[in-house]
C-alpha cells in the first residue's frame, strides 16, 4: 500500500512551520477524514479536495482517505493546506515521483473546478520553507510575484491542479484555464499611488518641522496638539519621506506583514510604512488578532514606518491605552487557546489632537464653547502612562499671515533627509557593538551609567526636574534619548547642557520643568 507524502506550511502570525502532509488508504467505507488538529476550514476541505481532483480528470481512490498532518500537536488553520492534501492523497494511487513531493512543499486553496486560489501569507510561508531548507515550492499563479521575492527558492507558479501533478511526472492533458485572480482584482485591494509630498509644502511652521526632523532622526514618538487647520496632519504625512530606507530585512519583514494582512505584494518597497487608522478603530484593529486566524493590526503594519493616530482625542481610551505594552516591548504578543502569535512593533508613534471637541480651545481669536468638563474628559483620553511615553511634545499654532508670506521654515524633503541620515549615521557609530541602532531605542541605564552618559553639571535640569517631581525615570530616559539626537544632528560627540534644555523643552513644554 503506498502512502502519499509531500509538504505544506502554516503560519501562526509571522512564524511559519513546515507540516508533513501524509495520506493513505484505509480499508473503511468510502470517505475522506483529516487528522491532526485542523480547523473547521481545514475540516471542510474534503469536498474541495473531492470536486477539485474530479474535475481535473484526477479522481481520488473510491476508497477511505485518510489524511494526516503533522506533526500532529501543531493547530492547524486556513484553507492553503488544500493543494497540499490534494497532491498527497492523488499519490496513494497515481504514479507521481516519491522524490520530487517529498522536496516540495504546495501553498494553496482549490476551487471546484481545480484551479489554485491565492492566500494571504504566501510571503512568509515561502520564507519559512526556505529556512527549513525547501528550496521548490509551489504556489497559485496570481502570487508569483509576491513569492519570487524570497532569494533562492524556485517557484513554481500553478494555474490548476493538472499543472501541479504534471510538475510530478504525471502525465495530464493540458488544459488552457484563466488563474485565479487576487480577491477583488488588483486594482481593488491595491493601495492607491502615494500622493507627491514634500516637507517644503509646509510654511510657517519652523518648529514644527525642525520637531518632525529630530523625532525622525532619533526615531522618536511625538504628539502634537493644536487647532484644526494649524498643519498636524500635513506634517505627519511627510514624517516617512525623511526617513532613512528600509533595509533588506526590514522591508521583507513590511511585506510580509502587508501579505499576511490580505493586501497584494509585487516588489519589495524600501518606504517605510505609514499607517493611520479611523478613530473608530478598536483596540483589537490597533493590536491584531482572531479567534482563529491571526491577522495583524495596524501596530504591526506600521512597524518599521509611522503609525499616525489623527485625532487622537476621538480614539477610544481603551484603543490608547493598547499602545503601551507595545511601545515598551516592541512586540505584540496575542494569546489564544490553542497558539501564541508575535508581531513585531517597532513604530514610530505620532499623535496629533485638538486642544477640546471644538478644537478652538486657548487659540488666539477663536472661540471655545465647550465645557470644561467636556475638555477634562477629551483630553484625559490620552493618560498620564501613554503621554510618559512620548519623546517629544509639540504645540502647533496656525500660521500667521505674517510668517505666510515670509515663507519661514521652509525646508525641502531631501534637505531633511540628509540631516536624518547624517544622525543617524553618527549615532549608529556611536552605538556599534550595542543592541541599539537609533538613540530612541538605547537603555535608559547605559544611557544614565554608560561611558558616554553626561556629566553631572549637564544633567543638573533634569535632575532638578526629576526632584521635584515634573519628571517620571522613564521621562528622564526619554529626554536624555532626544538630548543625543539633538547632539548628533549639530554633529557633536557629547551632549551639552543646551541639548539637556532644548529636549526638555520638547518634552514638556520649558527648560525648567
Amino acid at each position: 500500500m503506498t502512502i502519499g507524502r509531500t509538504w505544506t506550511v502554516v503560519l501562526t502570525g509571522l512564524v511559519g512551520d513546515v507540516v508533513e502532509v501524509e495520506a493513505d488508504l484505509a480499508s473503511q467505507t468510502p470517505g475522506f477524514t483529516v487528522i491532526g488538529l485542523p480547523d473547521k476550514s481545514i475540516g471542510e476541505a474534503h469536498q474541495r479536495v473531492r470536486n477539485a481532483c474530479g474535475n481535473s480528470d484526477l479522481p481520488l481512490p473510491r476508497r477511505h482517505v485518510v489524511v494526516n498532518l503533522s506533526p500532529a500537536s501543531l493547530p492547524k488553520h486556513g484553507t492553503g493546506l488544500d493543494v497540499a492534501m490534494a497532491i498527497a492523497a492523488l499519490a496513494t494511487e497515481l504514479p507521481l515521483d516519491a522524490v520530487s513531493l517529498g522536496a516540495t512543499v504546495h501553498l494553496g486553496e482549490l476551487s471546484l473546478d481545480g484551479r489554485l486560489r491565492p492566500v494571504p501569507g504566501i510571503l512568509p510561508a515561502v520564507a519559512a520553507a526556505a529556512r527549513a531548507g525547501f528550496r521548490v515550492v509551489v504556489v497559485p499563479a496570481a502570487c508569483r510575484d509576491e513569492a519570487e521575492l524570497v532569494a533562492d527558492v524556485r517557484v513554481v507558479p500553478a494555474v490548476s491542479l493538472r499543472d501541479v501533478a504534471r510538475l510530478h511526472g504525471l502525465d495530464v492533458v493540458d488544459t488552457v484555464q484563466e488563474p485565479v485572480p487576487l480577491p477583488g482584482g488588483e486594482s481593488s485591494l491595491a493601495d492607491p499611488p502615494a500622493e507627491e509630498t514634500d516637507l517644503r509644502e509646509v510654511i510657517g511652521q519652523p518648529e514644527a518641522v525642525e520637531a518632525m526632523i529630530i523625532a525622525a532622526a532619533g526615531g522618536h514618538h511625538a504628539l502634537m496638539s493644536g487647532p484644526p487647520g494649524a498643519g498636524k496632519t500635513m506634517l505627519a504625512r511627510r514624517l516617512p519621506g525623511i526617513l532613512p530606507p528600509l533595509e533588506d530585512d526590514e522591508a521583507l519583514q513590511v511585506a510580509s506583514l502587508r501579505s499576511l494582512a490580505g493586501r497584494p505584494v509585487h516588489i519589495l518597497d524600501r518606504t517605510p510604512p505609514f499607517e493611520a487608522p479611523h478613530h473608530s478603530a478598536s483596540a483589537a484593529a490597533l493590536v491584531g488578532g482572531g479567534s482563529r486566524y491571526v491577522r495583524p493590526g495596524a501596530i504591526a503594519r506600521a512597524s518599521g514606518g509611522v503609525l499616525f493616530l489623527d485625532e487622537a482625542g476621538e480614539f477610544s481610551a481603551h484603543a490608547l491605552d493598547a499602545l503601551r505594552q507595545p511601545l515598551e516591548a516592541g512586540e505584540i504578543s496575542i494569546h489564544r487557546a490553542g497558539f501564541h502569535a508575535r508581531f513585531p512593533a517597532r513604530f514610530q508613534l505620532l499623535l496629533a489632537t485638538n486642544p477640546c471637541p471644538c478644537g478652538q480651545y486657548g487659540v488666539p481669536g477663536g472661540a471655545c464653547s465647550c465645557p470644561s468638563l467636556a475638555i477634562r474628559r477629551y483630553l484625559s483620553r490620552l493618560s498620564g502612562p501613554l503621554v510618559d511615553r512620548i519623546d517629544i511634545e509639540l504645540a502647533v499654532q496656525r500660521v500667521s499671515l505674517a510668517r505666510l508670506r515670509s515663507g519661514e521654515g521652509t525646508v525641502s524633503s531631501a534637505s531633511a533627509r540628509e540631516r536624518v541620515a547624517e544622525a543617524r549615521a553618527r549615532a549608529e557609530r556611536r552605538l556599534q557593538g550595542l543592541p541599539w541602532r537609533t538613540n530612541a531605542r538605547a537603555s535608559g541605564t547605559w544611557l544614565r551609567d554608560g561611558p558616554q552618559a553626561p556629566s553631572a553639571d549637564v544633567r543638573a535640569p533634569l535632575d532638578a526636574a526629576l526632584h521635584r517631581g515634573a519628571l517620571t525615570l522613564r521621562g528622564y530616559d526619554r529626554v536624555l534619548r532626544v538630548a543625543w539626537t539633538l547632539a548628533d544632528l549639530d554633529g557633536r560627540d557629547r551632549v551639552t547642557v543646551g541639548d539637556v534644555g532644548r529636549a526638555l523643552f520638547l518634552k514638556k513644554g520649558s527648560a525648567a520643568s
